[in-house]
């Protein structure tokens, strides 16, 4: 679809406008019904696209007092399309997104909309409810007022049945997962993915998909392998038995070989030995990577405290995953936590290709473009501004030391301070707003200090930073998505003035801090002071940048700007690589999940399980038992009846004939009289299918989880194989591969376990309740 399209689509909207305009309030309100009826007859969403927002726009002038501008229109026509919409800041994306929303929810299919945090989605949500309603459409919020309030499933599916749900893509993800843990189909509470808006898109399918998101649940065995593991990674030397390069650190050859000397072992990368390089690595990283008082602190109650490497803040309960927190607190000698398996897992990029139809939009996603053609198979459409764009973005400023560029910043900000130009200072870290702060308070500066931390309210204090004299420090994310409206009178003193402090991790987030200012037309301002001390700056090229920061070798101004400059655009270049890395890790470990939760929500249906198909089950965990024991002795064969068949010994089985087909044989005949044994217990033949169905998901829920966890903590030990001439992908592909099938043979054998031990029974209510062993 090219742009002209677009253009074309929206003068039609604009067209059919003429008409809804002349319509009463009841006679727009039967558009909706009109509407459903022409797409239930054969219409598609792009024929009665024209008709439809213009009736939503019609009814967005009535109910809320705003008619779309053409610019509007034009961005939701290419959302409808699958395009990811950059729109400038103040140019109205909340109302935008009412076009869209409107259009799909008339199919009567899942139509959701997802931003960056509660505040947000609560206050959308809130805001364009009445239009929808007036329209005769139900809308509600996938998330509560209060943060960390936790639903109930049954306000869930509410919340999920509506036409159109507004809620945060965190939530969706969690509840994508929780969905798909439930032990009875009356649980869930999702409805089938069909089209999904991702607002300020960039945070989301960006900035938060480097990480995956994941479910953690019943406590691991402890090992006992993190005091030995930390002690011999304190034995090793830096370039001799490990190197290290951005977020990544692995043994060199000398410290494997050194390894294996070490825990007395053949090969370090054989599978036999994985917890060791698991462990080892863990070691490595919480030595080498994670820095204390940067990355965590050490409370009082000898607690490891983490801390947001965005914020700076501290996120008390919160804890690494993949046994690394346990890691940091052998190295920091506190008491060990508990460590928790990983029972569910998957990635925001995964998650929103499972949407037939995906768009967003955002203020500053064109940078972006590439990527995200490459990862979503999105295109980015610009939409041009409603007015003309005043704001002066100013030349960034340089400086060698963190002093000189403070000192030059507190210069400016007090120079619009005087003639009562409101400021709003954003700064990289949250380090850089205490210190921005305090140099305030020193010069009896009154200011609000914002550090992402409760976006309920700081959305309040940035929609107050374009009053006359506001003083305003933020870091980049807080306040995010809320307009900043001048006081009038400010727009002749210049508007909101924006001061950046240090280079951030990438150019759309200084588009972001310049972007709110100079909001519809409104005069403003923009500029940034950077310089070597600025942390992406000590963090890509440090050895460069001390060289310069000592003194002992002046700078030349071009090359201050080119070191600066190339740290972003480095840092940017290996972030893209890890968003890369994370999309085929988790390609894999999709391929097996949708395998189980497609198996998974079959059996919750009510699927019927025949004889041969249970039977099937049982003769491939018994002929497997056979195949792995070639000199059978008798104590064995009790074992395993009494631990998989019945709790009752038979003398005709517990003597194994030396032939190993006569005892498969045998084996099968007993089987097949215990199996008609239990299947006569039950009363009606449902009753059995529905004993059989939780045998089967029992075993599916256990196999999954150890799939799962197992596959979170190969990945952190996969990544050391790269300096063993091997491609980690490739190494965790072949190796989800096998436990993958292991799995499957862990879980045959469960089912039948499960199957002849288990123990039924039926309540007062006639829910069947069993105790499996």
């Amino acid at each position: 679809m090219t742009n002209r399209y677009f253009m074309n689509i929206t003068g039609k909207v604009k067209a059919c406008a003429r008409r809804m305009a002349g319509l009463s309030d009841k006679q727009l309100q039967t558009v909706t019904n009109d509407l459903k009826s022409q797409l239930k007859s054969g219409r598609t969403l792009d024929q009665i696209l024209p008709e439809a927002y213009a009736a939503i726009c019609e009814a967005d002038r009535r109910v809320l007092g705003k008619y779309p501008y053409d610019n509007q229109i034009y961005g939701a026509v290419a959302m409808h399309h699958g395009c990811l919409v950059e729109m400038n800041t103040g140019e109205g994306k909340t109302l935008t997104a009412t076009m869209p929303l409107y259009l799909h929810a008339l199919t009567g299919k899942s139509t959701i909309l997802v931003t960056a945090n509660e505040y947000l989605a609560y206050r959308d949500a809130a805001q364009m409810r009445p239009v929808f309603s007036f329209m005769g459409l139900t809308e509600r919020a996938g998330v509560t007022r209060q943060p960390g309030q936790a639903l109930t499933n049954d306000e869930k599916r509410k919340n999920y049945s509506a036409d159109i749900l507004y809620t945060t893509h965190g939530a969706l993800a969690f509840d994508y997962l929780l969905n798909n843990l439930v032990r009875r189909a009356e649980d869930r509470f999702l409805r089938d993915f069909y089209f999904i808006i991702i607002d300020e898109a960039d945070s989301v399918l960006l900035d938060g998909a480097q990480m995956p998101l994941v479910i953690s649940g019943s406590p691991r065995v402890q090992s006992n392998l993190y005091e030995m593991t930390d002690f011999f990674v304190s034995t090793l030397k830096e370039d001799r038995d490990y190197l290290t390069e951005d977020k990544a650190v692995w043994l060199t050859d000398h410290g494997v070989a050194y390894a294996e000397r070490f825990f007395g072992i053949s090969d370090y990368y054989d599978h036999r030995n994985f917890e060791i390089n698991r462990h080892v690595t863990l070691a490595l990283r919480a030595h080498v990577l994670l820095k204390r008082q940067e990355d965590y602190l050490v409370s009082d109650q000898d607690e490891i405290v983490l801390l947001d490497n965005d914020t700076g803040r501290s996120l008390p309960g919160m804890k690494l995953r993949g046994g690394e927190h346990q890691a940091l607190e052998q190295k920091e000698h506190v008491p060990l936590t508990q460590e928790q398996r990983s029972v569910a897992s998957i990635t925001y990029q995964n998650l929103f290709l499972m949407f037939p139809k995906m768009c967003g939009m955002s203020g500053t996603i064109s940078n972006a473009r590439q990527e995200l053609l490459s990862v979503y198979h999105k295109r980015v459409v610009v939409v041009p501004p409603h007015k003309k764009l005043r704001r002066v973005d100013r030349k960034d400023r340089y400086f060698v030391t963190a002093q000189e560029q403070f000192k030059a910043a507190i210069e400016e900000t007090l120079k619009c301070h005087r003639k009562g130009q409101p400021v709003l200072i954003v700064t990289a870290t949250i380090q850089d707003t205490q210190i921005f702060s305090h140099m305030l308070v020193e010069r009896s500066v009154p200011h609000s200090v914002l550090n992402a931390d409760n976006a309920y309210w700081e959305a309040e204090i940035i929609a107050a930073a374009g009053m006359r004299n506001a003083v305003t420090v933020s870091t980049g994310m807080a306040g995010r998505g809320t307009d900043i409206k001048l006081e009038e009178g400010v727009a002749g003193l210049g508007g909101l003035a924006v001061i950046g402090i240090g280079r951030m991790e990438n150019l759309r987030l200084e588009r972001q801090a310049r972007g709110r200012s100079g909001r519809q037309g409104d005069p403003g301002s923009s500029q940034f002071f950077v310089s070597l001390e600025d942390d992406i700056v000590m963090t890509m090229y440090s050895e460069k940048a001390g060289e310069y920061l000592d003194r002992s070798r002046p700078i030349a101004p071009w090359k201050l700007r080119h070191l600066i400059n190339s740290a972003q655009k480095t840092r940017e270049e290996q972030s893209i690589s890890t968003r890369e890395q994370a999309v085929r890790y988790d390609k894999i470990l999709r391929r097996q999940r949708e395998i189980l939760y497609g198996a998974r929500n079959r059996l919750l249906d009510r699927a019927q399980i025949d004889r041969e198909t249970m039977w099937g089950i049982i003769n491939d965990a018994l002929t497997s038992f056979v195949k792995s024991h070639p000199d059978l002795q008798e104590h064995e064969l009790t074992r395993y009846v009494l631990d998989n068949l019945s709790y009752e010994l038979d003398p005709e089985i517990l003597t194994p004939p030396k032939d190993p087909n006569e005892l498969l044989r045998r084996m099968q005949q007993y089987a097949t009289k215990l199996y008609d044994r239990k299947i006569s217990t039950f009363d009606q033949q449902e009753q059995a299918q529905d004993y059989m169905r939780q045998c089967i998901l029992r075993a599916l829920d256990d196999g999954w989880v150890e799939e799962v966890d197992y596959l979170q903590q190969l990945q952190y030990a996969i990544t050391t194989r790269g300096t063993a001439q091997r491609n980690p992908v490739f190494e965790y592909s072949r190796e989800a591969y096998h436990s993958f099938e292991d799995m499957k043979e862990t879980m045959k054998k469960n089912i039948s376990r499960n199957f002849f031990l288990g123990d039924p029974e039926t309540d007062a209510n006639g829910q069947m309740n069993i105790i499996f062993p």
